[in-house]
């Protein structure tokens, strides 16, 4: 497949000054400010250690959280992880775009690494503005002297329009990093090369994404069957007319998708043989899971698809030659609601077809439960991947296509 943009072989990178973008935003304990996964750095230590051993001088620019969270913090502990993954030393400096951080450039020398300052503590970082406003932000404006390529490898932040991320791709020599160029390659070549049947499972919590792939995949025929669980599933029973009970009302209402009630219901009559929902859900009663027929769905809360559900789901997956896959079945966290989730992975696994996982939560699935090589391709941008999959652009991507020679 051919891109429209530069990667990493496009460029000669020896003895050049190279900000690259990565995305290892990891999860952090509140209490002892330790890393808990270190996986997205290991994903970014493959072009890391790919401009270091050209030769290059390479600037690392990261996100950690967003301000007011928890774990947003700096990026000290980030550099040490960073170190022993990589083998070699990686410098950390407490500084965005000042002196210090100009300086430190500065003094880089061929194969040394450099890692800036967690760039959410500039306050322009956080705002969505078009990709020409953010080339004019400090940030960008202040270090575009000092390096020669611009290298974007955070593909889970791709459908972000923030400085780091598309203002250099349009002041420098730009590429796309091995992470970034292998999940375009694979997501690209799987949505235009489908094959027959194409199944889309889409559950978890993030119901506005799952619409808005399960709209864009049914309306432009890409999609020959989806397979809704978790609270997308319990959207489209209400949207069926199904009593689901006050109590998973309620937690809908919370969650402010009230509305797309009225989508899913028109969604399910355009495409009645299309969209499957549950024929049973497992609803937690004192704290134990009871299968039952979603006719009869009592006022408990809803944690699980149901037994029969799990085995209709998995015979469609087995049949399927493109799978992809986008939120856990239920509570998988609890071991008495992790069955669906856990069988509908299964499934996936021991299909012919070729899946995709798009990664968060179901990606962390897959890897508790051991099914990670067993999967085809597990994306390391949930939101990206969504929006890719939902027919909308990505802001990282479009500028390094802008920014690349015609």
């Amino acid at each position: 497949m051919s891109f429209k943009f530069r990667t990493m072989d496009d460029l000669e990178v020896e003895g050049k000054t190279v900000l690259v973008r990565v995305d290892i935003n990891s999860p952090v304990d509140p209490q002892s400010g330790a890393i808990l996964d270190d996986t997205r750095m290991r994903l970014h230590a493959e072009t890391i250690r790919e401009l270091s051993d050209r030769g290059a001088r390479t600037v690392i620019m990261a996100h950690q959280s967003r301000p007011g969270k928890k774990d947003f913090t700096t990026l000290e502990q980030h550099s040490h992880k960073l170190s022993e993954i990589l083998g070699r030393p990686v410098r950390y400096v407490e500084d965005i775009f000042g002196s210090a951080a100009r300086e430190n450039i500065r003094e880089l020398r061929n194969s040394e690494i450099l890692l800036l300052e967690n760039v959410r503590f500039y306050s322009e970082e956080v705002l969505k503005r078009a990709p020409e406003e953010q080339a004019e932000t400090h940030l960008v404006r202040k270090l575009t002297p000092l390096i020669d390529y611009f290298i974007n490898d955070a593909f889970a932040a791709a459908h972000r329009s923030q400085p780091s991320l598309v203002g250099f791709a349009l002041r420098v020599p730009s590429a796309a990093g091995r992470v970034m160029e292998r999940e375009l390659r694979t997501l690209r070549s799987a949505l235009e090369n489908v094959e027959r049947p194409c199944v889309y499972v889409l559950g978890g919590v993030k119901v506005d994404d799952s619409i808005m792939v399960m709209k864009n995949v049914l309306e432009n025929g890409s999609a020959d069957l989806v397979l809704t669980t978790g609270l997308v599933a319990n959207i489209f029973l209400a949207g069926c007319g199904v009593k689901i009970g006050k109590v998973n009302m309620e937690f809908i209402k919370n969650r402010g998708y009230c509305d797309f009630i009225k989508v899913a219901k028109k969604l399910k009559k355009r495409f009645p043989e299309k969209i499957l929902v549950p024929i049973d859900v497992a609803i937690s009663r004192d704290g134990k899971r009871v299968d039952v027929p979603v006719k009869k769905i009592p006022n408990y809360p809803i944690q699980d698809i149901g037994m029969e559900t799990i085995k209709l789901y998995a015979e469609r997956i087995r049949e399927a030659r493109t799978l992809f896959a986008n939120g856990p079945a239920g509570v998988f966290e609890n071991p008495d609601f992790s069955i669906g989730t856990e069988d509908i992975l299964n499934a996936i696994s021991s299909s012919e077809g070729f899946s995709i996982i798009g990664g968060g939560h179901l990606a962390a699935a897959a890897a508790k439960m051991g099914f990670e090589d067993k999967i085809g391709h597990i994306s390391s941008g949930g939101g990206a991947s969504i929006s890719l999959l939902a027919g909308e652009e990505l802001p990282a991507v479009r500028v390094l296509e802008e920014s690349a020679p015609h």
